[in-house]
């Protein structure tokens, strides 16, 4: 398995394209600079020996020889033992609600906002489970099926924003019907849901489908975001910021329907949370009940030794910078340089 130890340090490559780019605008400064000197067919004349191709062909062997410095900057490394370990873990969905409604601002500074940082948080702290993340709004769709890679999971809530599914509304019942479908055939009771909204749903069956996945072994969890005075949601009218309106031209207003939460989570096995009691308390309180949950046992293969190859491609740059020194800007011509 490859894998490079200090992968920040791939960022370096970037300097690549302004290099090309300073280079391009020295080049053509150069041109006309020629140019105001004197006709170019005659200053060809004069300097017979010079290349240009040269000229191009040293900077491609200094920008080769960057990006193989800052390759192994970074340290590329290969596994070479591979071991076995048992760990015990649950799956786990998170459920995050983009709806509209989670726009509006009866918390600060959003409903979305204070959700993704509690999300994020919650990620972390169950980062030795199995995780995998669910968006809905009208309908649900899978953005993360269940992964090790719990920075995966974070990388997804950080873009998680609304425009992400056209269908609005708050489809609870679907991304519960969703969870279900996705968990692994063979995992029949150590599985949970965590649902992140503002309870706002838009189906009748939702509690009852709470239950049904509770008798398939699927321990339901909701925390509830805002606040049961609720606010307008925020939106873009003629190019200036309002509210939304409901057919009749009114402000929508969007409240936070606890009594949904608590009849799903109660339906589910699992317990309801309001994030306005705080995000480390609320994280706390899910952490301990997962790790009340019955664990099943995965085998897992990971490379526990890597051999380290920086130096080849440290070498290979100081070659590559030694052969753009020795070659000549003349025209098949030799010497230093010259």
């Amino acid at each position: 398995m490859l894998r490079f130890e200090y992968t920040e340090h791939l960022y370096a490559l970037g300097l690549l394209p302004v290099l090309l780019l300073f280079f391009w605008l020295a080049w053509r400064s150069r041109r006309r600079a020629i140019r105001r000197f004197g006709d170019g067919g005659l200053m060809e004349r004069l300097m017979p020996e010079v290349s240009s191709f040269k000229h191009y062909l040293k900077f491609g062997l200094v920008l080769l020889a960057l990006a193989l410095l800052a390759i192994g900057w970074a340290n590329p490394q290969y596994g070479t033992k591979l071991v076995k370990y048992k760990r015990k873990s649950v799956d786990i969905f998170i459920a995050f609600d983009v709806s509209q409604s989670m726009l509006a601002e009866d918390i600060s500074p959003s409903r979305l906002a204070r959700a993704g940082r509690f999300a994020q948080t919650l990620a972390e702290g169950l980062s030795s489970e199995r995780l995998g993340l669910i968006l809905f709004a009208g309908n649900a769709y899978v953005q993360s099926p269940i992964t090790q890679d719990f920075n995966a999971i974070l990388l997804a809530l950080r873009s998680a924003n609304p425009n992400m599914i056209p269908n609005q509304g708050t489809a609870i019942g679907q991304a519960i019907g969703l969870a279900e479908e996705s968990f692994e055939e063979n995992n029949k009771s150590h599985k949970a849901l965590i649902i992140i909204t503002d309870g706002e749903d838009h189906e009748d069956d939702v509690v009852s489908r709470a239950r049904e996945a509770r008798e398939n072994g699927m321990l339901i969890f909701t925390v509830g975001v805002g606040t049961e005075a609720g606010s307008f949601i925020p939106a873009m009218e003629n190019g200036r910021q309002g509210y939304k309106r409901d057919q009749s031209g009114n402000p929508v207003m969007s409240r936070l329907n606890e009594a949904t939460l608590r009849q799903v989570a109660e339906a589910g096995g699992g317990d309801y949370f309001n994030l306005g009691a705080g995000s480390n308390r609320v994280v706390d309180a899910l952490k301990g009940r997962i790790d009340d949950m019955e664990k099943r046992e995965l085998e897992q293969r990971v490379f526990s030794e890597y051999n380290s190859y920086f130096q080849w491609f440290v070498g290979l740059a100081i070659l590559v910078l030694l052969v753009e020194f020795l070659i000549s800007y003349r025209r098949g011509g030799s010497g230093v340089g010259a």
